[in-house]
């Protein structure tokens, strides 16, 4: 049980999720995340910014645990489908709609997580992500897959005996810049096995950019968290979380 626990607990870093099951705060920003702002300037990047950098409400540790269902209806988000398969394995296809980049943002971490291993979440990254955003040096998808590797015990190639499944639950639309820029986050259900099952919630907030036919994890520092929160509680849903619906 000890191996799961400290599993969760490295899993709380995953993709930037800034999770805090053990009153885990978000990383302060450093050299690398200036460098990558700096590198890719537009005029609207000010703007960008501060809808990226704009507090989120606040949850306490214990709402990511597994909790009561809420007797209130949380609203819904509905998302369209992938209608192609992208680079990495990743779905793809989705509209140039707000909506289209939450299920983009899904789809990306559910395959880079899911892959659980380091090969995986570094290939997802590369083809994801805009001139200027996150790398395979720097992502926090990496720092959290490589955490979560470390604490089982495994190697950077992962092990069939580790399996993760990811389910985006809830999700909401922080904001917008134009038709071509949206801070989206997703509140996933992440089901962790390691000799035993556990789940915690874990949520991740991203800018997404439309380039060329889709759209990618944008340039610049990973937003303000959002909280983790398990899915359908009072707490989700007093964080602004909606139910997710793909249609």
């Amino acid at each position: 049980m000890a191996l799961v626990v400290s599993a969760l607990v490295a899993l709380a870093v995953v993709a930037g999720l800034v999770l805090a099951v053990v009153g885990w705060l978000k990383e302060e920003p450093d050299e690398r995340d200036a460098a990558r702002q700096a590198a890719a300037p537009s005029r609207d990047m000010s703007r960008h910014d501060a809808l990226a950098a704009a507090p989120m409400p606040t949850a306490d540790p214990d709402d990511a645990l597994p909790g009561p269902v809420s007797r209130q209806a949380a609203g819904v988000l509905e998302l369209p489908r992938a209608t192609g398969v992208g680079p990495a394995d990743v779905p793809t296809g989705f509209p140039r709609t707000p909506e289209g980049a939450l299920a983009q943002l899904a789809a990306i971490d559910v395959t880079a997580m899911q892959s659980g291993s380091m090969d995986g979440v570094r290939r997802v990254i590369a083809e994801w992500a805009a001139l200027g955003g996150p790398t395979p040096e720097t992502w926090s998808g990496v720092d959290g897959m490589a955490s979560l590797l470390s604490a089982a015990g495994l190697s950077g190639a992962g092990s069939p005996q580790l399996a993760i499944v990811v389910r985006p639950v809830m999700g909401l639309i922080k904001g917008t810049v134009g038709e071509d820029f949206a801070v989206v986050c997703v509140n996933f259900e992440f089901t962790v096995t390691v000799e035993q099952t556990s789940r915690i919630a874990i949520a991740d907030c991203q800018r997404m950019a439309w380039v060329g036919d889709r759209w990618v994890i944008g340039p610049g520092e990973e937003p303000a968290p959002a909280p983790s929160v398990w899915p359908g509680t009072d707490a989700a849903i007093a964080a602004g979380y909606r139910d997710l619906r793909y249609v």
